[in-house]
């Protein structure tokens, strides 16, 4: 009894010991991970997606890479722009592995490293812009953010897609001189737009004075039209300039009739009339 328990325990240690080793052996990988390999710390070829097998015994040691797009927020920094203003900035980063050996055997943590690499560019950049750009003109930092930490982290076998910054935060002293000026823009444009609109109404006014000048019965015609449409009103006492043109035949100096002859009896004079 005591050998078939003996045996029983070497039976049920030896299956244990295969099956830990086949866990240690057999590894899986899923279709966005790949399987970095060092054997005896020489790097071999990638493994996956799927399954593969390892030397165990730590002959073999592997890491697993994650190929997806990885979104990663850069803490928000403290930058003073080239015109002097003071801004809290943050912004998030979108990358992933494009070589999963570089990124492990190049840098110790790709992660890390490209967060560090991300807030030291936004700094440096951004001091570099003015505030103007920082809040008109995001499209084009967000391109050269990208350019930069693209090619800083291209060694190391990692692809930036997208930088978008996120917020921009500003003093209070700071947004209030800010709404001060674009209320003066707009003011500005709104006397640009009125002043516009009046010189184009005194060109169109001079060019029909210039036409109706030309044609006497047309200035009488307009003001007639005026008078019409004013005495719509009834409720209400018009004085209306009248244009001396319209008087003028009304003033001309009278004609003289023409003498009658005159016929004398008894010392009267009679008028004749005349034929």
């Amino acid at each position: 009894m005591l050998g078939a328990s003996v045996g029983i325990l070497s039976l049920l240690a030896l299956i244990f010991f295969a099956l830990a080793v086949a866990a240690s052996t057999i590894k899986i990988a899923r279709e966005y991970e790949r399987g970095v390999v060092f054997r005896l710390g020489r790097l071999i070829p990638l493994k996956g997606p799927g399954i593969f097998w390892l030397i165990p015994f730590g002959i073999d040691h592997v890491k697993m890479v994650d190929l997806r797009v990885i979104t990663l927020e850069v803490p928000q920094q403290e930058i003073i722009t080239s015109d002097n203003v003071t801004v809290k900035v943050n912004a998030v980063i979108f990358f992933q592995v494009a070589d999963a050996q570089a990124a492990i055997v190049r840098v110790g943590n790709f992660l890390e490293a490209t967060s560090q690499i991300a807030q030291t560019t936004l700094r440096a950049v951004l001091g570099q812009s003015s505030l103007d750009e920082l809040l008109g003109a995001r499209e084009k930092i967000n391109d050269r953010l990208r350019a930069i930490i693209d090619r800083q982290t291209e060694p190391w076998g990692i692809k930036v897609g997208t930088v978008e910054l996120k917020d921009a935060q500003l003093a209070e002293s700071m947004v209030r001189a800010l709404a001060r000026q674009a209320e003066a823009e707009r003011e500005k444009r709104a006397k640009i737009i009125a002043t516009e609109g009046e010189f184009q109404a005194a060109q169109v006014l001079a060019d029909a004075a210039q036409i109706i000048s030309t044609q006497p019965a047309a200035l009488a015609l307009r003001y007639m039209q005026t008078l019409l449409d004013m005495g719509s009103n009834q409720n209400s006492t018009i004085v209306f300039p009248i244009p001396i043109e319209l008087i003028r035949p009304l003033l001309a100096a009278p004609v003289p009739m023409p003498a009658s002859p005159s016929l004398a009896v008894n010392g009267a004079t009679i008028p004749q009339a005349a034929e």
